[in-house]
Formats: structure tokens, sequence, C-alpha cells
């Protein structure tokens, strides 16, 4: 589906971006693996290679100008183009309101909206010139609903949505589409770290799925919109959330019942 095509994923040193970054490559995209830990960011590219795709690892603080040009032009040093770029990189913090500092608030912009921000915008314009190309954002469920603990980092998803529209709507003349996508509770190393029993327990409950995703099912989603059959899909925030945003609420009731409890791939193995 991406045969020909050169991407730029950042912070996929891991979790999402890395399954992103896999899966692009296995569709036959050049992929420029981007992650502020370079030897998380070659881990990637060693499985990528030895899976028969074509990787490279790029350092990048996506909150540094300066790096996020530099991802870009080494593409186009390396391949002489750029197709698709995927704003992955984020940070969280779980704080109650009262407890959020001002700093908790700024790693969070810093890092989820102003790192995309930059990435985004030195994509577009070697997207521009060439006369389009594709650009994903990933935003986050709490950012459209309120959550206990995720005032700084919710904020800063929603923000990263509002920008995806702007965006979409300055960039499609020249030929790019920009889209999100809103991962609800996904299993990677951010939600071990940061989910505990009670959160776990409570996410379960509130998906009519009643398990995480998988960062796989993220990729998916990723590779749909990268590819040629979204080509009129701009400005669409697609949520990959068990149908957690549409759920109100569910009891049992006649025939229905609620699902059982989360089945995840991990845990069969």
């Amino acid at each position: 589906m991406l045969n020909g095509k050169v991407a730029t994923v950042t912070g996929a040193g891991q979790g999402m971006g890395a399954a992103i970054a896999r899966r692009y490559a296995a569709e036959g995209a050049s992929v420029l693996v981007s992650d502020l830990d370079l030897a998380r960011a070659e881990s990637v590219v060693e499985s990528i290679r030895a899976a028969g795709g074509r990787a490279d690892a790029v350092r990048a603080d996506v909150t540094n100008a300066e790096d996020a040009q530099r991802l870009v032009a080494t593409a186009m040093d390396l391949h002489g183009k750029l197709d698709v770029h995927v704003n992955n990189a984020g940070v969280s913090t779980t704080k109650l309101f009262l407890d959020t500092t001002v700093a908790d608030f700024k790693l969070n912009y810093d890092v989820n909206l102003i790192g995309a921000f930059l990435c985004g915008q030195a994509a577009a314009r070697v997207m521009k010139e060439q006369g389009g190309g594709r650009i994903i954002n990933i935003t986050s469920l709490s950012g459209q609903r309120g959550g206990v603990g995720r005032g700084a980092y919710g904020a800063s998803k929603a923000a990263l949505e509002l920008l995806t529209k702007v965006m979409s709507v300055e960039l499609a003349g020249w030929g790019i589409n920009t889209n999100g996508i809103a991962p609800g509770a996904i299993k990677s190393a951010m939600s071990d770290e940061h989910h505990d029993a009670a959160t776990r327990a409570a996410y379960t409950y509130l998906i009519p799925q009643r398990r995480y995703g998988l960062p796989d099912e993220i990729a998916d989603a990723a590779l749909f919109l990268a590819s040629d059959m979204a080509s009129h899909i701009c400005g669409h925030i697609l949520n990959v959330d068990g149908g957690y945003l549409t759920a109100g609420l569910m009891f049992e009731m006649g025939d229905y019942t609620l699902p059982g409890p989360p089945r995840l791939k991990e845990q069969a193995a």
C-alpha cells in the first residue's frame, strides 16, 4: 500500500510509534524512525531491516526546531522526498488538577503540542513544494472527554486536535491531507507506567469491547490514513478506542450482557 513512499515517524522507538514504523516498512515505505533515545530508534530499525524493510534511525528532540528541520532534511537527503509524516512523540502526566504544576503543563504542551507543530510545519513546507503529502497527528481520547488526572495531558491533546483541523484547512490546497488518530486506552509502555489497577478497571468497564487496544491496531489506522484509500479524508479525527467515545449508560438488560473481562493477545501468550 505504501510502495515507494517515504515516511517519518516521531517517538518511534517503542509502543505505537514503533508499531506504525514497522507497519509502514512492511507495506513498502522507506521509514525514518525518530526518537529522543537513539538506541531505541536503532533497535526498531534493526527489526525492520531484519524483516526485509527499509529504515534509518534519527535522534530528534521534537521540541527543538532545529531537530524537527533536521529530521525532514534527512528524509530529503536520503530519499529526495517526504510523503508521510506522523507526529506520535508524546509524554503524559497523571495528576489531579489541584496538584498539577506549571512545569507539568509546560512539559505536556512542549512535547505533545509544540513538538507536533514544529515537526508538522517542517514536513508541510517540503510537502507544499513537492505537491502534496500526508500528516497524521496522534491525539487522544483524553483530549475529547474530561478524565481524572488528565488536566495537563488532556488539555495538550485537545489543543493538538484543534491544530489538526486548522492544518487540514490551510494545507489542503497544496495537496496535503492532515488527519488525527485518537487512541483510547492502549497497551503500551506509557500505559504500563501511568495506569494503576484502579485505572485499568475503570477503562475496561467503560470500553464496550472491554479491553485495551494494541499498538498494531493504531498502526492499522495510521496505514489507512497514509494510503490512497484516504485520499478524500481531510481534517478527520479517527478514534481507535473500542467504542469508548460513543458509550453511554451500559448495564445488562434482556439478551444483552456486558462483555467479559478484557482478553489481550499478550495475556493469552
